[in-house]
C-alpha cells in the first residue's frame, strides 16, 4: 500500500500526455476497435491511464485525471461535488460517450456529470480522441472514455483507506479481490464528505459501491457480471449568476450501472460476443425555501452482439448489432425512444508495416430516422522507432429527450429535430529516439459541427417550439506530448495543446481555452512509495457572466494550478499481518485564484492527508 502526499507544479502552457503505459512493449487497447488490438496498429489517438497511477498520486477523481489528457479541458463549477463537465477537442460537454465496463453511462443526449465519478475502483482508463460513433453510436462524437474496473486475480487482498483534510474533507474506503481456477471477483466501497468552500449549505456526500465478477471455465469461453451504485448530495447556496442567495437547495444523483458481458471463441477463425447494460438515473432537485421539489428518473437498457472474424493473422473483420431504450418520467416529462444499429469494421495489418481500419454504421432511430457514419485510418510504421497515422470519421449526437419531447411553457420540444453532427480528420506522427527513454507525439486535427441544437426563449414556428438546429461551428487543434524517464526513478510528461474554435458569428467556443497544457513529474522511492508533482495550465478562455442580465460575454484570464503528492509505505503486509502506508495531497499548492465558470470559484489550496492498512498483498 501506499501513500500519497500532493507536490508542486511550475506554470508552463501545455495540456495533456501520452498514455502511462507508453513505454510498454506495444500495450495491448480495446476502446478504438472493440477487439484488443496493439496500440501502434490503432489510427485514432489513444491514451491509457492506470488506476494504480491514479491512488499512488492520491488523484481520487477521474475528473482530475482527465485534465493531464491531451485536448481535454475539465470545467468544474465550484466545490467538491459541484457540476463537472468534459469538453474534449473543443466539442460540447455532452459529445463524450462514457462507458463503464461496457456500460453507457451518459443520460440520452449525451451529458454526463463527472463530480461523483471516483478513481476507487479502477483498473484502467482508456480515451479514444476523435469520432467514434461508428462503433458507440450517439454521443461519440469527439471521444470515447470507457473506465475497466478490478476484477481481482491471484490470492485474496483487501485494504482499507481513510483520511481527512481541508474544508472538513473526510474520507474511508475499501476493496476486496482475488481469484483463483475459473473464477475472480472484486468488490469495492468508498464515502467522500466534505462542508464545502461557502460558507452555509455547501456540504457534499458521496458513496459509491461496486463489485465484478468474471467467470472462465476454460480458454475459449468467458463472461463477467458488473455492478454499480453511486449516491451523490450536493448543496449549493448559489443563483444562476454564482450569488449566494439560498441555504436550502440541493441536488442528488444516485442509481445503479448493471451489466452483462460474454464471449465464445467457436474456431480459430471466428469469435461471437455479447453484452447487455441497464442505467438507472435518479436526479432531484430539492429548495426548502420556496417549497419546491422535483425528480427525474431516467433508464437506459442497451444490448449488442457481434462477431469477429479473422480471415488471417493480421486480420479482424467485426459486423455486430445493437439496440437501445431510453426513458425519462418524473416532473419535466413522461417519454420514451428507441434506437437499433448494424455496424462493421475491417482491422487489417496489425503484425506489417501498414495497418488500415475501416467501419460504416447505420442507425435508425425512432423519433429522427436513419443516420450513417464512417470512419478510416491507417498507420505506417516508418521503422521500430517511428509511426504515422491518418484518420477520417463522421460523429453524431441524439437531442435529449427535453428537447424532442418537453411540453412546459418554457421548454416545448421539437420532435423534428436532426441530430448533431461532426465530421472530422487528423493526421499524427510519433516517434521515440534511440534509448527509448522519450517519447515524442505530434497531431494535428480538423473538425466540422453541423445542426446544432439551441434554446430560444421565444417559442419559434408553428409549433411554438423552443429547440431548433443551427448550422454549427469549426475546430481544429495540434497535440504534442513528451513522456520520458530520467535515470531509473523519475518519469516526466509535458503536453501542450492548442485550440482554434469559432462558431457561425466568428466567435471563440465557450469555455474552450487556444492554449492549454501540463507538467507531470513522477519520482518511485525505491518499492516504498512515490512523489508526483504536476501542474496544469489553462489559458484564456470565454464565458458569459449570467450575474447581470441580459447575459454579458466575458473573457476568463489564464491560471494554472499546482499539486503535490506523495505515499510512502511504513510496513509492507507479510501473509496475514497487515501493511501500513500513509499518503498526504496538496491540491492547488500555491492556492491560486481562478473560475473555471465566472462567479464560481474553485477551491483554494487544499491539503488532504490519511493512510491505509491492506492485506494479502
Amino acid at each position: 500500500m501506499r501513500l500519497s502526499l500532493t507536490l508542486l507544479v511550475f506554470a508552463l502552457p501545455l495540456a495533456a500526455q501520452q498514455p502511462d503505459s507508453a513505454f510498454h512493449l506495444k500495450p495491448v487497447v480495446v476502446t478504438a476497435t472493440l477487439v484488443p488490438a496493439p496500440s501502434d496498429a490503432v489510427p485514432a489517438a489513444v491514451t491509457v491511464i492506470s488506476g494504480d497511477a491514479l491512488r499512488a498520486r492520491g488523484v481520487r477523481t477521474v475528473a482530475d485525471a482527465l485534465r493531464f489528457v491531451p485536448g481535454a479541458s475539465v470545467v468544474e463549477s465550484g466545490s467538491f461535488g459541484s457540476q463537472t463537465s468534459l469538453f474534449l477537442r473543443g466539442g460540447e460537454s455532452d459529445y463524450v460517450k462514457v462507458l463503464i465496463d461496457g456500460v453507457p453511462q451518459n443520460l440520452p443526449g449525451g451529458s454526463f456529470d463527472f463530480a461523483n465519478l471516483t478513481t476507487a475502483d479502477i483498473d484502467r482508463i482508456e480515451i479514444v480522441r476523435g469520432p467514434v460513433s461508428v462503433l458507440y453510436g450517439s454521443d461519440a462524437v469527439t471521444g470515447v472514455i470507457q473506465i475497466f474496473t478490478r476484477a481481482g486475480r491471484g490470492a485474496s487482498r483487501g485494504q482499507v483507506g481513510f483520511g481527512g483534510g481541508t474544508y472538513a474533507a473526510q474520507w474511508a474506503g475499501g476493496d476486496l479481490g482475488g481469484g483463483t481456477g475459473p473464477l475472480s471477483y472484486g468488490v469495492s466501497l468508498s464515502r467522500f464528505t466534505s462542508d464545502g468552500i461557502y460558507a452555509f449549505n455547501n456540504e457534499y456526500r458521496n458513496g459509491t459501491a461496486s463489485a465484478r465478477l468474471r467467470f472462465a471455465p476454460d480458454a475459449r469461453t468467458d463472461a463477467s457480471l458488473s455492478a454499480r451504485y453511486a449516491d451523490g448530495v450536493y448543496h449549493f447556496p448559489t443563483d444562476g449568476g454564482g450569488q449566494p442567495t439560498d441555504s436550502n437547495q440541493s441536488t442528488t444523483a444516485r442509481g445503479p450501472s448493471l451489466g452483462i458481458d460474454a464471449g465464445r471463441v467457436l474456431s480459430a477463425r471466428v469469435a461471437v460476443r455479447g453484452n447487455l447494460g441497464w442505467t438507472e438515473a435518479q436526479n432531484r432537485y430539492d429548495d426548502a425555501t420556496f417549497a419546491y421539489h422535483s425528480k427525474d428518473i431516467t433508464r437506459r437498457l442497451a444490448a449488442g452482439a457481434r462477431a469477429d472474424v479473422r480471415p488471417s493473422a493480421a486480420t479482424v473483420v467485426t459486423v455486430g448489432a445493437e439496440y437501445a431504450h431510453e426513458s425519462q418520467a418524473g416532473s419535466s416529462l413522461d417519454t420514451a425512444r428507441r434506437n437499433s444499429a448494424l455496424f462493421a469494421q475491417l482491422l487489417t495489418g496489425t503484425t506489417g508495416p501498414l495497418s488500415f481500419t475501416l467501419g460504416a454504421r447505420i442507425d435508425d432511430n425512432q423519433q429522427f430516422g436513419t443516420h450513417g457514419t464512417g470512419r478510416a485510418g491507417m498507420v505506417w510504421r516508418l521503422d521500430e522507432r517511428t509511426r504515422a497515422r491518418a484518420a477520417a470519421g463522421t460523429g453524431f449526437k441524439e437531442p435529449t429527450l427535453l428537447e424532442n419531447f418537453g411540453t412546459s411553457s418554457f421548454a416545448r420540444g421539437n420532435p423534428n429535430l436532426q441530430p448533431e453532427q461532426s465530421a472530422s480528420w487528423e493526421v499524427g506522427l510519433e516517434h521515440t529516439p534511440p534509448g527509448d527513454h522519450v517519447t515524442v507525439a505530434v497531431t494535428y486535427f480538423h473538425e466540422r459541427f453541423r445542426e446544432l441544437v439551441q434554446y430560444s426563449g421565444a417559442p419559434l414556428g408553428p409549433d411554438s417550439v423552443n429547440f431548433y438546429n443551427v448550422p454549427g461551428a469549426r475546430v481544429q487543434g495540434i497535440e504534442v506530448g513528451i513522456q520520458g524517464t530520467i535515470g531509473a526513478a523519475m518519469t516526466v510528461a509535458v503536453s501542450y495543446a492548442y485550440l482554434e474554435s469559432r462558431d457561425t458569428a466568428g466567435q471563440r467556443l465557450q469555455r474552450r481555452p487556444t492554449n492549454a497544457g501540463s507538467l507531470r513529474l513522477d519520482y518511485a522511492l525505491r518499492d516504498r512509495g512515490s512523489v508526483s508533482l504536476a501542474t496544469v495550465f489553462t489559458g484564456d478562455r470565454d464565458d458569459y457572466d449570467y450575474a447581470p442580465y441580459p447575459a454579458v460575454r466575458v473573457t476568463l484570464p489564464p491560471h494554472t494550478r499546482v499539486d503535490l503528492s506523495g505515499s510512502y509505505a511504513l510496513s509492507r503486509g507479510r501473509g496475514a499481518w497487515p501493511g501500513l502506508a500513509l499518503n498526504a495531497r496538496v491540491e492547488n499548492l500555491f492556492d491560486a485564484k481562478y473560475q473555471d465558470i465566472r462567479n464560481f470559484p474553485a477551491r483554494g489550496r487544499t491539503l488532504l492527508f490519511g493512510g491505509a492498512v491492506n492485506v494479502g498483498h
